[in-house]
């Protein structure tokens, strides 16, 4: 025994100058072993590792259960195609093949997914062992990957190609067949809501005839959990502060398709009861942090508001010194719902809340870790999270960094999790995103009063490059019109949340039944929009462009004013102005509550040769009247005037059509030349108001993912004031023959539309019928737009 034991300690001596103590420990450990098993058949791996997997028992035996462990331990590194296990007295004989190694990994057939996506998890590496186990790992995990995209049909086949020496090449088959379709959408326990909202509030659509338009109805789990999240924010924002949600789908063959079903289980109603601010902090007093509320007592409950309230006095205390202060919405049911329901079939409760301010334990963010933006770079992620790594950890502004990039429309899911960092004060945010598109193409045509026939070419990227940028371009071109427009803006410019935008547009307008003269603009703009808070924001803008009207002989002999217009030749208007624009819009597409207000004010003569003022408001106010059924009130205003001694450029000036009073066509009302003998145009004004009145509704049996409304409209307005003629009726102040119609009359009319929000932007039909005119307007009951509602 002890001179077994100075042979290892002599071994020991003679391993430790190459490879270390641990070595001779290994060394000296694995002599028992050694003279116990033979290893035969191994090419690669060291016999001494395949070894390793045996355990020797008292004695020096090694017994029929640790013969068995050692089989399965051998499997289970993926190594060999075949281990065995035989006795040859009182030695173990082990006889092992080999994988072959991985040398190339590749895929065939895969058109819906990438290569780089489909080798991301895989267990077979390049370079590693090909492993039979790992294989179908594989295979199933790539099935996996494609029936979260609907396409339940597809097959995957491994094949082996040899490559050189004892290397394969591994090839993944794959046969993607068609994608399972979603034929019907189920709701389960919806009584506040029909079916019909719900399915306008998910992104998941069922198969119809206007599927190719919207390419909703396929299969997508990671869409359909989506859909849950979306479902359960509406409830919570209108009140059901208890709302549970789940989905389920299912193969149905005889619908050659799956049915997806979601289970509500809405819960009471609730009314906002008392609302409150606590402070904890002896340097914060709890009035000052009052103005943050969104929430108020007796308003239906809003979860949104609660979250937006929580960011919000998070975000000012960590800029007013307090970063590790937490907030948190304590709720309180103050009274159960009455047990008979509401009109709407609702049951209303009462909540109290109080926004609890306390000082939160001393964290910080060791890492923000990214995983699965495969085109959005890095930094676009992180810039919207209010904290970087080292900052103090604040769960409500990474739970606000967290809305944001769901808001930014890039990713179809955003999961947030933390886990502990290198100390105990240490956090690491994990952000995990799934891509989704954000280009845009498109090819619309379409008919206008102004612009005859026409076709629009637009190309758009909402996230250029992963960059976040926007870049646009648009070509249209029209029996009257030509044009091109080309956008960029950077919404982050110099890493600030301030967004810098560049404007390049041409615009040919052809004479025509409205208007006798041809016209022609050309410029650029550059804009910087400052937002102050998510509802009020300030876009200030600079302006250059050319401007310049021809006349054309064919179609008669022009106004006087016209005349002078293209006498005096093209001219360059420079101007500075802003935009300002507050909304509390539930839906900015297709808002149901809120009012969105805008200003726009431009002032030019900062160089270039036209000097004038122009002020422009545009309010609407929405809300829900009933079930499906919107009202929307509108009120619209503007006021030009000239400086410096000038008259107000022609084509600076307001017209009356469409976009102000439906009923009436492009140039069809405000002040004008009704000269005999002319063609008596409309000379443009300098003040106008007008109000609308609407109420929308989905359109009846029309699929809900189609977004195709109908709605029932009132107008009326009046535009006045030129600066061709004084401001008296039938003035002749530019020649004794020359009559200038000026009237503040007001115009209206009744209508029905349908406005759809279509893959390709915004379009609307109007159909409306004047009630109020004067006998010189111009009118046009159809009328067709396409762009912002």
């Amino acid at each position: 025994m002890m001179h077994g034991r100075l042979t290892a300690a002599v071994l020991c001596v003679c391993l430790f100058g190459f490879f270390g103590f641990a070595a001779c420990e290994r060394a000296a450990a694995a002599t028992p072993a050694d003279a116990a098993i033979t290893v035969a058949g191994n090419r690669h791996v060291d016999a001494q590792s395949i070894r390793s997997h045996f355990h020797i028992g008292a004695g020096g035996r090694i017994d029929a259960a640790a013969l068995d462990a050692a089989l399965k331990s051998l499997y289970a590194t993926n190594l060999f195609q075949d281990v065995e296990i035989s006795r040859q007295g009182d030695r173990v004989l082990v006889t092992v093949v080999e994988n072959p190694t991985i040398e190339r990994i590749a895929f065939e057939g895969n058109k819906k997914i990438k290569d780089d996506d489909l080798k991301k998890g895989m267990q077979s590496k390049e370079g590693g062992p090909l492993a039979r186990s790992l294989v179908h790992d594989d295979v199933e995990r790539i099935i996996g990957l494609y029936r979260q995209r609907g396409y339940f049909d597809v097959r995957v086949e491994p094949e082996t190609i040899k490559a050189k020496g004892e290397r394969r090449n591994l090839v993944f088959e794959i046969k993607e067949g068609g994608k399972l379709a979603v034929r019907q959408i189920l709701f389960v326990g919806n009584n506040a809501y029909p079916q019909s909202k719900l399915k306008g509030v998910i992104k998941t659509g069922e198969t119809n005839f206007l599927s190719f338009l919207f390419d909703n109805d396929g299969y997508d789990a990671d869409r359909i959990e989506g859909d849950v999240d979306l479902i359960r924010r509406f409830y919570r924002a209108h009140g059901y502060a208890d709302v549970g949600v789940r989905s389920s789908a299912d193969y149905e063959a005889d619908k050659k398709g799956v049915v997806v079903t979601f289970r509500i289980e809405e819960g009471p109603r609730y009314r906002f009861g008392r609302v409150d601010v606590e402070s904890h902090l002896k340097s914060v007093a709890a009035a000052t942090l009052r103005r943050y509320l969104r929430t108020q007592a007796g308003a239906i409950y809003d979860a949104d508001a609660v979250d937006k309230t929580v960011d919000d006095i998070a975000s000012g205390l960590a800029k007013s010194g307090e970063p590790f202060a937490t907030v948190l919405a304590q709720s309180a049911r103050l009274s159960p719902p009455s047990a008979s329901p509401r009109a709407d079939g609702s049951r209303m409760g009462m909540i109290n809340l109080v926004y609890v301010v306390d000082e939160g334990k001393h964290l910080y963010v060791e890492r923000i870790e990214i995983h699965g933006n495969t085109k959005t770079r890095d930094e676009v992620i992180r810039r919207q999270f209010d904290v970087v790594e080292g900052d103090a950890y604040n769960r409500a502004l990474i739970d606000g960094g967290e809305r944001r990039l769901k808001a930014l429309g890039y990713f179809k899911s955003v999961k947030i999790d933390t886990h502990p960092g290198s100390a105990p004060d240490r956090v690491v945010v994990d952000v995990t995103v799934a891509e989704q598109d954000t280009g845009n193409f498109s090819v619309m045509g379409g008919y206008s009063a102004a612009d005859g026939p026409s076709v629009e070419v637009s190309l758009g990227e909402r996230n250029f490059l992963g960059t976040g940028d926007i870049a646009k371009a648009s070509l249209t071109y029209g029996e009257y019109v030509k044009g091109v427009d080309l956008a960029f803006i950077d919404p982050y410019f110099l890493d600030q949340r301030l967004s810098l935008g560049v404007d390049l547009f041409g615009k040919e307008t052809l004479a025509n039944s409205y208007q006798s003269y041809d016209s022609t603009v050309y410029g650029a703009k550059i804009s910087l929009g400052t937002p102050v808070n998510d509802q009020l924001g300030v876009q200030w803008n600079y302006s250059i462009y050319n401007q310049g009207l021809a006349l054309d002989p064919a179609v008669g002999t022009a106004s006087l004013p016209v005349q002078q217009a293209a006498a005096a030749g093209p001219m360059w208007v420079s101007s500075v102005g802003t935009d300002t624009t507050y909304s509390t819009l539930d839906n900015p597409k297709i808002p149901t509550n809120g009012v969105r207000l805008q200003v726009s004010d431009e002032f030019a003569g900062l160089g270039g040769a036209a000097k004038f003022a122009r002020t422009a408001e545009d309010v609407r106010y929405y809300h829900e009247i009933v079930g499906d059924v919107v009202g929307m009130v509108r009120a619209q205003g503007g006021y030009a005037t000239p400086w410096g001694g000038q008259q107000l450029p022609l084509l600076d000036g307001f017209f009356g059509g469409p976009q102000l009073v439906r009923g009436f066509a492009p140039d069809g009302f405000g002040p004008r030349d009704i000269t005999p003998g002319t063609t008596q145009d409309n000379l443009g004004g300098n003040v106008y108001w007008t109000t609308s009145a609407e109420l929308q509704a989905p359109a009846p049996l029309i699929p809900a993912d189609a977004q195709l409304r109908v709605a029932l409209f009132a107008d009326a307005g009046s535009l006045w004031a030129t600066s061709a003629s004084t401001v008296t009726t039938l003035a002749s102040s530019l020649s004794p023959s020359q009559q200038i119609a000026n009237s503040s009359a007001i115009r209206a009319s009744i209508g029905a539309s349908l406005i759809w929000d279509s893959p390709f932007g915004a379009l609307r039909v109007d159909y409306a019928y004047p009630i109020a005119k004067q006998s010189y307007d111009v009118v046009q009951r159809l009328n067709f737009t396409a762009g912002a509602f």
